[in-house]
């Protein structure tokens, strides 16, 4: 039995009709992953903008939620890790899909090795200026006051934002220039030094990626997968007794 991850389908983007397409397409993955899976790992930017009120949430997303509620009622194990365009939730998502829902990253271990798996955004140097933000968006009293806007109003203000911040960094997602301009290679490197594991898997970067991270004095190596995106590539990594893989989904 294998563990799936996969990210960054953004829902909603960058029309409805080709957000629809998208959904299909992920829908068949989810069927035939949760078919032979032990664990779905969802690490972040399912929906392009997602914001719970009180008893509101943004429409739209229902054959995705359904089929994941699915899944969960069938017995299998999903966890939704928090990415920067999904992690304003208060309970929707545990409550009604039965998900385990996480904020940070989380240690997984399989067949003896361990992985640290989360959504990567703000991890490793470098971009200030979203790590600020991030602390923001996290704060309490911002998320009080944004929900106090009509949901009509919010959810036109969440979206352009969303949008605007893919757009501007849609030039640097397409490109790569090894892994010593990666933050989240850095990242990785960072903790390997202190602590010890066998891979690192995050999503955010938009970009495949399947790298070996050694420490500074060669003793300890791990591998750093990255699940890509479902706008682009249909990428995803599924780990079971063998290791971990990084695959594409035609």
């Amino acid at each position: 039995m294998a563990l799936h991850f996969a990210s960054d389908l953004h829902l909603g983007a960058p029309d409805p009709a080709a957000s629809r397409e998208r959904e299909k397409v992920f829908l068949k993955w989810l069927d035939d992953v949760g078919s032979q899976g032990e664990a779905l790992h969802l690490v972040g930017d399912l929906i392009d903008f997602w914001f719970e009120w009180r008893h509101v949430v943004p429409k739209g997303s229902v054959r995705l939620l359904g089929r994941i509620a699915e899944l969960v009622d069938g017995g299998l194990e999903v966890h939704w890790h928090l990415g920067n365009h999904d992690m304003w939730t208060r309970g929707y998502l545990a409550d009604e899909l039965g998900v385990l829902v996480h904020a940070d990253p989380i240690d997984v271990t399989v067949a003896g090795r361990k992985y640290l798996v989360g959504h990567g955004d703000g991890l490793g140097p470098g971009d200030r200026k979203y790590k600020f933000l991030k602390r923001l968006f996290r704060n309490p009293a911002a998320r009080w006051a944004f929900a106090r806007l009509h949901p009509d109003t919010a959810f036109k203000l969440g979206s352009s934002l969303s949008r605007d911040s893919r757009a501007s960094g849609a030039a640097a997602e397409a490109q790569y220039d090894g892994p010593e301009s990666e933050w989240l290679y850095h990242h990785c490197r960072t903790v390997l030094e202190r602590e010890t594991y066998d891979g690192f898997i995050f999503g955010h970067r938009h970009l495949p990626l399947d790298l070996e991270v050694v420490t500074a004095d060669g003793r300890r190596k791990a591998r750093y997968l990255n699940t890509g995106d479902w706008l682009h590539h249909r990428s995803y990594v599924t780990v079971d007794s063998s290791g971990a893989e990084l695959l594409y989904w035609r």
